[in-house]
């Protein structure tokens, strides 16, 4: 079985995560922040994996630690979840219209980390504002972050691309949706050995 339970805690942030590669269910995504865990539900999704999470992090700073750090605690689950990577595709690739916006998510599970972003957004914001404190906004350039440390932790060639777009929202869910469709196939079991020359990970 795929899965993974893990802790991590440090003085800006507290994560418990439990990831299940083999199975689709019902996830429980709570970061203090609605908009990225709106963007983590579907990434879950499309993946066709489980994802239950919960951060407490220091949002009265900002949202970059909680981010960044789910993205670390995502890799490094990621990481531990795939083992030695015996009979996985490794590769997986897509490219998904989310209304006016279109983004394409290719990625390897090499275990050489290394992230290509080109997108940019029209706003720095998108979410809840500070009408409503308990979830307060999601910053755009902290998408980029996420992704890196998922790249970094997880040891994944990651490459993003937004191809245009021109609402935030609609824009970011499409790349979130791509890396989950890309990373559900990269998963994928279909053979006995390790995807490789080398004949490791």
């Amino acid at each position: 079985m795929r899965e993974v339970v893990l802790e991590r805690v440090t003085k800006e942030t507290a994560i418990k995560l439990a990831l299940h590669l083999d199975q689709r269910g019902e996830n429980d995504i709570q970061t203090g922040i609605g908009f990225f865990d709106h963007m983590l539900n579907l990434f879950a999704f499309r993946a066709g994996i489980t994802l239950n999470l919960s951060c407490r992090g220091d949002l009265v700073v900002d949202g970059h630690h909680t981010v960044e750090d789910v993205g670390l605690a995502l890799g490094q689950a990621i990481a531990q979840a795939l083992g030695d990577k015996s009979g996985i595709r490794r590769y997986g690739q897509a490219e998904l219209p989310m209304d006016e916006s279109l983004a394409s998510c290719a990625l390897d599970l090499s275990g050489r980390p290394y992230l290509v972003f080109n997108a940019s957004f029209p706003i720095e914001r998108v979410g809840v504002t500070e009408n409503d404190p308990r979830a307060p906004a999601f910053e755009t350039e902290l998408v980029e972050e996420f992704f890196r440390a998922v790249s970094s932790a997880s040891g994944m060639t990651l490459h993003i691309n937004l191809r245009y777009g021109k609402n935030t929202h609609h824009m970011i869910e499409a790349i979130f949706k791509a890396f989950g469709c890309a990373f559900g196939q990269a998963i994928e079991l279909v053979g006995q050995g390790v995807s490789s020359t080398k004949g490791i990970l």
